[in-house]
């Protein structure tokens, strides 16, 4: 550790100790980025279909903070662990927080899909009913779907005597089932909802009176199975039936100093995932507390894990509206631009050439990305090109980047591709593209013992008339074209022979034993991009004392890192002008007295999801700066492979402090963090022009 880190860490240690009110705990910072979400949800300014999506993702969005964030916190509460968050809360403090947050929200959601989307998809001519709303025709048609399609993937489970109470697997949507004993007393049963089938169940257009014209419904799967689940348990007399849904742990732990296969021990963790502990259980706010004293029992949860709900459980499902063909109820479509440099009839733009004449920077998704496809699928079919090496972390499904590689070998070149298989909820499908680049030949990695491979950079190594050339692309973003369509990424294509004598010793690094600790140009995770950080946030401290321009612009996903946080605070106190563009978690408490009041932190949430991480400074008017995969986490800096890349062409760098400033001018889709924690829309002044960064973008 060199003495600016050093420096930074005592420092840090000492203001902690001395106030745990200095930073915002992670998990309410968390809960405040999806309330944003929410926010979009109920804005009347998004098109219908679009403010259904956000209600979706901030669904989804919640299920995987209990899977990963709550979950995590129950475990340090079932361990008796007594550490306190930074911000000076213990686990079950924490967890009593999340909770009161989450019931606010959850009526929240109930308003806004009930009293709010629905009647409005009504007005539209998009129907989601209820089973008792529809008509005779309909319920006829409902009838024959369930037989022919639903009842013969369903498979009652009885709990009695001899059949104990069945594995409720994550995020299933289940049945508890009442049913008369003939002996007297009552029997349960349990019947899971299939989600090999579609949530949203369309139905026959309808005409008639009243009927708009092209008019679409749908009804819920559930309602469906409700009205004929008595035909499960023939003979018998049903007397209720209740939905209940459960989450579970799925923060899989790896030991990888034991693994013999890490391959094997991911796939084993994969199933493990689905049956973790529980640590959520939503209801029907109807079920009678028999049934809830019941599963509660079962599932090994208490009060504090249950969650009533009223209307359908588990809106994520609501994603399946989004197909529904209603351009009207959607954004316009837009097309991403190709840079004047590449723009050549598909497939016969020479990109090595274009980036022989100059850097490229790309940004997506208001820059295709498909120059990036093309920079691998020429490397895999020229013939110059004797080697491809990359980092794959989560790259979707039919990629054609992983087909272009697995292509490059059948061409007999050299092609080493890194394969993190431990990124979260990606493991699988990261399984089948890493056996299937294996069955091709390709030499396939796993990344470093400990450490998740974070970095996102491809290398291409060419022979050319003066010799061997490097060719990098490197990123904020994954290698995934279908992300790349709704994220916002920044990236670059260069022959630069700093960045490609980085990128070898990286790869080299990450494939072999090398130990290397210094790079020319690359800031790397864990070795040097800690230091270098600091370092630089010092420089400008050294800049503002010596009357020089000294500001610091950065934008990330998310902030909570003790160190950078109290650097960022020496800063400011320094007079550093701090900006930040923090999208998700943020635990920098801005604006306060002899703390802060020089910082801001704004948060923008709007059609694309920002992905980008951007660090730009100053540094006494000759500006620098940095894009990269890696956020401000102890995780990103300490305990993962990321890359920082520096942005060498001048008109570029200038580029970047355009995008940047319309981002600080959005006052549309911006939020300002509050020095308690909550975040306010941020509203133009009188006579002042509306700015949407990325509409204007």
């Amino acid at each position: 550790m060199d003495s600016v880190t050093e420096a930074a860490v005592e420092r840090r240690d000492e203001a902690l100790a001395a106030s745990p009110g200095r930073l915002l705990n992670r998990e309410r910072s968390w809960l405040e980025f999806n309330a944003r979400v929410l926010e979009e949800a109920l804005d009347a300014r998004h098109p219908l279909l679009e403010r259904v999506k956000f209600l979706s993702i901030f669904c989804t969005n919640l299920d995987e903070f209990f899977m990963i964030r709550v979950a995590g916190l129950k475990q340090q509460v079932v361990a008796r662990v007594a550490e306190r968050s930074p911000d000076g809360m213990t686990p079950a403090q924490q967890l009593a927080a999340i909770r009161q947050i989450v019931l606010r929200q959850r009526e929240a959601v109930f308003r806004c899909w009930q009293d709010d989307l629905l009647p409005k998809l009504r007005r539209a001519g998009v129907y989601v009913l209820r089973y008792r709303d529809l008509s005779a025709r309909q319920r006829a048609w409902c009838r024959e779907y369930f037989e022919r399609e639903v009842y013969p993937v369903l498979t009652p489970l009885a709990v009695d005597l001899s059949r104990p109470f069945p594995l409720i697997s994550n995020l299933s949507l289940n049945f508890g089932c009442v049913i008369a004993n003939p002996d007297g007393g009552e029997l349960f049963a349990r019947v899971k909802v299939p989600d090999t089938l579609p949530r949203l169940v369309r139905l026959p257009p309808v005409s008639g009176a009243g009927q708009l014209e092209g008019a679409i419904h749908f009804v819920w799967l559930d309602d469906i199975i409700e009205a004929h689940i008595a035909a499960l348990f023939p003979g018998m007399e049903l007397i209720e039936t209740y939905t209940f849904r459960v989450t579970r742990n799925a923060d899989v732990e790896i030991e990888e100093e034991e693994a013999a296969d890490l391959l094997a021990t991911i796939e084993a963790g994969l199933r493990q995932r689905r049956f973790g502990a529980v640590v959520r259980l939503t209801i029907q706010h109807d079920m009678p507390q028999r049934i809830r004293e019941l599963l509660m029992h079962n599932l090994k949860v208490g009060p504090e894990d249950v969650y009533e709900v009223q209307g359908p459980l588990g809106l994520s499902g609501l994603m399946e509206l989004t197909r529904v063909d209603r351009p009207d109820l959607k954004d316009p479509p837009f097309y991403p631009r190709v840079p004047a440099l590449l723009r050549a009839p598909r497939g016969s733009a020479d990109l090595f050439a274009a980036i022989r004449q100059q850097d490229i920077l790309l940004h997506h998704p208001f820059d295709s990305f498909q120059p990036v496809v093309d920079f691998i699928e020429q490397a895999a079919d020229d013939p110059h090109v004797l080697a491809i090496k990359q980092t794959l972390y989560r790259v979707g499904p039919n990629s054609p980047i992983v087909h272009a590689l697995m292509r490059a070998r059948e061409e007999d070149k050299q092609v080493t591709v890194l394969v993190e298989l431990k990124a979260r909820f990606d493991e699988e499908n990261n399984i089948t593209w890493a056996r299937a680049l294996e069955r091709a030949g390709v030499h396939v990695v796993y990344g470093l013992l400990g450490l998740k491979t974070h970095a996102k950079l491809a290398l291409v190594v060419r022979r050319e008339a003066d010799g061997l050339r490097r060719y990098v692309h490197l990123g904020t973003g994954n290698y995934n074209a279908t992300t790349a369509r709704v994220y916002t990424d920044l990236g670059l294509l260069s022959c630069r022979p700093a960045l490609g004598a980085d990128a070898s010793d990286l790869f080299n690094f990450l494939t072999g034993y090398s130990r290397q600790q210094r790079y020319r140009a690359l800031l790397v995770a864990p070795v040097n991009l800690r230091a270098r950080l600091l370092g630089l946030i010092e420089r400008e401290v050294g800049h503002a004392r010596a009357g020089r321009a000294a500001r610091l612009v950065l934008k990330c996903n998310a902030l909570v890192d003790p160190g950078m946080i109290e650097a960022l605070y020496a800063a400011g106190q320094a007079g550093v002008r701090v900006e930040l563009l923090v999208r998700g978690m943020c635990s920098l408490r801005p604006g306060v007295a002899g703390l802060s009041e020089g910082i801001t932190v704004r948060s923008i949430v709007g059609r694309f999801l920002e992905h980008s991480r951007v660090y730009w400074f100053a540094n006494g008017g000759q500006p620098e700066v940095y894009l990269g995969s890696a956020d401000l986490m102890e995780r990103n800096l300490d305990r993962r492979v990321e890359v920082l890349f520096p942005v060498l062409d001048a008109a570029q760098v200038a580029q970047i402090e355009g995008l940047l400033a319309v981002y600080l001018r959005d006052n549309v889709r911006a939020r300002e963090l509050l020095p308690d924690g909550s975040y306010r829309r941020v509203q133009p002044a009188p006579g002042e022009p509306l700015v949407d960064s990325q509409a204007l973008f």
